[in-house]
Parts: C-alpha cells; sequence; structure tokens
C-alpha cells in the first residue's frame, strides 16, 4: 500500500490496490477549522437562550410590562460600537420578540393586548407538592389558633355570665354592695408571700402605677381568679357534668353549643398532661 498527498487540495487521497481493481477514497481532512469560521458560526452565551434568560428577568422584575419596554432596556445594556453586527437594535428587538414566544409558549408569561404578565417558572410535580404541604401545614395552624382562641372567648362568655347571675343572687339577698367593696373588670390580682413590702406609685392622672416589691410575686390575671371560684362551669379543666353543660348552653348563643361539648372534651385531655408551675416574678 502507498499514499501521497497534494499541497493544492483539502484533503488526501489514499490508493488501494487488489487483485480486481483499485480505487481512490478520499478522506476528510482533520486538520482545525480556521478561526475566521468559527467566530462566524459560534455565538457563545448571546444568542436566542441567553436573551430567553435576560427577558425572564426582566419580566419578573416587573410583574406587569410591555414589548416596547423590554426591548427599550435591553437595547440600552449594549453600547453602541461594541459588535454592531450582532447587537444593532433590530436584531436585539428580534430577539427579544422570539423569547417572549418562547416564555408564552412555556406558560411562564401571558400576554393580553400590548401587556405582558409574569406568570411564573415551571415547577416540579416534588415542588409542587412540598409547597403545598407546606400551605396546608400552615394553614392547619392558623387553623388550630382560631379554634383555641374561641374556645377560650366561649369559656369567658360562660364565666361572664356566671359572674352576673351570682351577682343578681347576692343583691337580691344582701342588697347592692357599698361602691368601695365593688371591683370593676378587667383587673389583675398580685399574689406574694406575707412579710412582703410592697411600693406603689402613681401618676397624677392616675394612668400609671410603678410597684417595687421586697420579695417574689405573682400575677393573677381575672379570668383565672374568676375561673378557679367555678365560675366557668368546669369548662376549663373538663370537669364539667351533664347539668352544667346544659347551663353552659344558656349563656351562648344555639349556634355555639355544638363547640361546648368539644371544650370540654378538649380541655379534660389537657387535664391530664400535667399542668405547668405559674410564673413567679423576682423583685427587682
Amino acid at each position: 500500500m502507498s499514499s501521497s498527498s497534494s499541497t493544492s487540495s483539502s484533503y488526501v487521497v489514499v490508493k488501494q490496490e487488489n487483485e480486481a481493481a483499485s480505487q481512490a477514497v478520499p478522506v476528510v481532512n482533520m486538520a482545525p477549522i480556521p478561526a475566521y469560521k468559527r467566530r462566524r458560526n459560534e455565538k457563545p452565551g448571546k444568542g436566542l437562550r441567553h436573551f430567553a434568560m435576560r427577558v425572564c428577568e426582566k419580566v419578573r422584575s416587573k410583574m406587569l410590562t410591555t414589548y416596547n419596554e423590554v426591548a427599550d432596556e435591553l437595547v440600552a445594556e449594549y453600547p453602541e460600537g461594541s459588535n454592531a453586527e450582532q447587537y444593532d437594535q433590530k436584531n436585539v428587538r428580534r430577539r427579544v420578540y422570539d423569547a417572549l414566544n418562547v416564555l408564552m409558549a412555556m406558560n411562564i408569561i401571558s400576554k393580553e393586548k400590548k401587556e405582558i404578565k409574569w406568570i411564573g417558572l415551571p415547577v416540579t410535580s416534588y415542588q409542587e407538592s412540598t409547597t403545598l404541604t407546606r400551605e396546608r401545614e400552615e394553614l392547619m395552624a392558623r387553623l388550630n389558633e382560631k379554634q383555641a382562641f374561641l374556645h377560650e372567648l366561649i369559656v369567658q362568655q360562660v364565666t361572664f355570665k356566671q359572674l352576673v347571675e351570682k351577682n343578681k343572687k347576692y343583691e337580691q339577698i344582701h342588697g347592692r354592695p357599698s361602691s368601695a367593696s365593688v371591683l370593676s373588670l378587667p383587673f389583675i390580682a398580685i399574689k406574694a408571700d406575707p412579710g412582703t413590702v410592697i411600693d406603689c406609685s402613681i401618676s397624677q392622672d392616675k394612668k400609671e402605677y410603678l410597684f417595687g416589691f421586697s420579695n417574689s410575686y405573682e400575677i393573677v390575671e381575672d379570668m383565672d381568679l374568676l375561673k378557679s371560684m367555678n365560675l366557668s362551669l368546669g369548662l376549663n379543666a373538663g370537669t364539667s357534668t351533664a347539668d352544667q353543660l346544659e347551663q353552659a348552653k344558656t349563656c351562648v348563643p344555639k349556634k355555639l353549643h355544638e363547640f361546648l361539648s368539644r371544650i370540654a372534651v378538649e380541655s379534660s385531655a389537657l387535664d391530664v398532661v400535667e399542668e405547668q408551675p405559674k410564673k413567679k416574678f423576682k423583685s427587682s
């Protein structure tokens, strides 16, 4: 076998001889592609994909825009004289138009007349499932919080109504008490050990009170004190009897009757858990 090459052609001629005949087989030259051809064929990072990403960023940041607004901003990003053949205004605007069509086909944006609106990037089923799970957990947490708040309001309503009935019965037997012995709502009670010295300063408008304690103390809210007097009919402790539940129903609207049994059951379940000790404050 013998081979010869020609300097005037771009391929190598290989001559092969056998018993039947001989023929020439052209082989493509594997020499590197000239630099001027690479520059003409390659457009690294500045093609339709690049413009689609830039257009996507623009529309996402604005949420609502137009074709002319996006195109004008992208044209302004490429100064004159920098690769004018590739970045001339007509070419940029054409690529923006093509990029918008691609984004609309992918349902990332929508177009109504001249307005372009951002919809959102496509997500996988796993991402969508994770998002829905997180939203469900947030909604359930809010629902539980609102239910707990409703239950507390119902218990307060029952407690206040029972307090009113208790005061009415007292007045029927003993008459109306003196104003000096009446304690108005709301109020707080301060519990301290015997021998504790309490220093109280009151502002001139009697709106601010400053207390000083020589020992630790405990603040008791009015509702906690009324509950301890069993005016809540055992709803807060889960000890309500059938008669107490019927009595509690007279204190709330009929639409809330179904919640009373739930409150009694839930309070009973919570009562199984050991009650946390009340917070005591140290004197400053």
